[in-house]
């Protein structure tokens, strides 16, 4: 049985690991993590973290000129679901309705022993095939044992100005983050990198090389998935090798629409014992372009000054707006 979180999950400091900022919450398992024997078959989700989907009320009455919707998460959640129905949803369907999704897509590197959350221990008991396991690590602190394996890995992308808004919204509400401060502090602390898991700039940045040399990436957007759903499940699959037919991808797209997630238990970490669903729910309403109701000009203005100057010599191209 969980235990308290109120008692047992405490805001961790922020501190420099291997070049990249992290809390004691994804370090303090490092050997047993790097040490995770993956299998051929596994599947590893990665997204940079991860973005909040909701704000308190007090808050929003405070900052009336925000908008009432905040956006949902960078991927980490949406994709696990398409995956687990494409592999599952027809031989075990009860899964969508039984366990939640971060049991039946475990984060590896979370390691939270007072809560039961280990997700090594997790990952290695997961009883299915493919497993499916989550991340967001920097493409540098994957287990080598991956790479060894040739596992399949799908990584999410969401641009940063709305990843960093949403972000904000998450670390108000989940207990195994720094404190998230005022806006204004955390905008500059995202321009900094200064962020659990490191800088946007270099997570996004890092996948994205190594998909040139590691064919087996799947590189998606956010955007992309929110624009047109069906037509990035049908990527996805071609990836995968899947043949799924137009009657389940139909049902698939269905049940992976926001308002259905929403109000699913399994789906919507309701049951997830680190969050404080007294502050917010995870899940509001998913939304590109929202940071326009958070930056005011003067951040907007500096925070594009600096997106060139660090994305100058990149190929990789992001959509702040659909």
């Amino acid at each position: 049985m969980l235990l308290d979180p109120d008692k047992t999950i405490s805001r961790p400091e922020l501190f420099d690991f291997h070049g990249v900022s992290m809390t004691h919450y994804f370090t303090d398992n490092w050997e047993a993590v790097q040490n995770f024997p993956a299998r051929p078959d596994d599947i590893l989700i990665a997204t940079y973290p991860k973005a909040g989907e909701s704000r308190n009320e007090t808050v929003v009455t405070r900052l009336k000129r925000w908008d009432h919707q905040a956006p949902s998460s960078s991927g980490t959640t949406w994709v696990s679901c398409i995956l687990d129905l494409l592999y599952f949803g027809q031989t075990s369907p009860e899964r969508q309705t039984s366990i939640p999704i971060h049991e039946r897509v475990p984060f590896l590197e979370i390691f939270a022993p007072s809560v039961a959350l280990v997700g090594t221990d997790q990952a290695e008991k997961l009883p299915t095939t493919p497993r499916l396991i989550k991340t967001h690590f920097p493409v540098q602190f994957v287990p080598k044992s991956f790479w060894e394996q040739n596992c399949r890995m799908v990584y999410v992308a969401r641009n940063a100005k709305d990843n960093m808004v949403s972000y904000f919204h998450f670390d108000r509400m989940v207990k195994v983050q720094p404190e998230a401060g005022d806006w204004k502090d955390y905008f500059q602390r995202f321009i900094k990198g200064k962020m659990v898991f490191g800088s946007w700039y270099d997570h996004v940045s890092g996948w994205w090389k190594k998909k040139q040399t590691y064919s087996n990436i799947h590189y998606m957007f956010f955007e992309d998935l929110v624009e047109d759903t069906g037509r990035e499940i049908d990527k996805l699959c071609s990836f995968l090798g899947l043949s799924p037919s137009a009657e389940v991808k139909k049902q698939i797209t269905g049940e992976v629409q926001f308002d259905t997630m929403k109000k699913n238990s399994m789906a919507n970490y309701s049951t997830f014992p680190a969050m404080d669903f007294k502050i917010s729910p995870f899940m509001r309403k998913g939304k590109v372009g929202d940071w326009k109701n958070h930056f005011t000009v003067a951040q907007n203005e500096e925070f594009d000054e600096d997106y060139r100057k660090k994305m100058k010599d990149s190929t990789l191209q992001f959509r702040s707006e659909i």
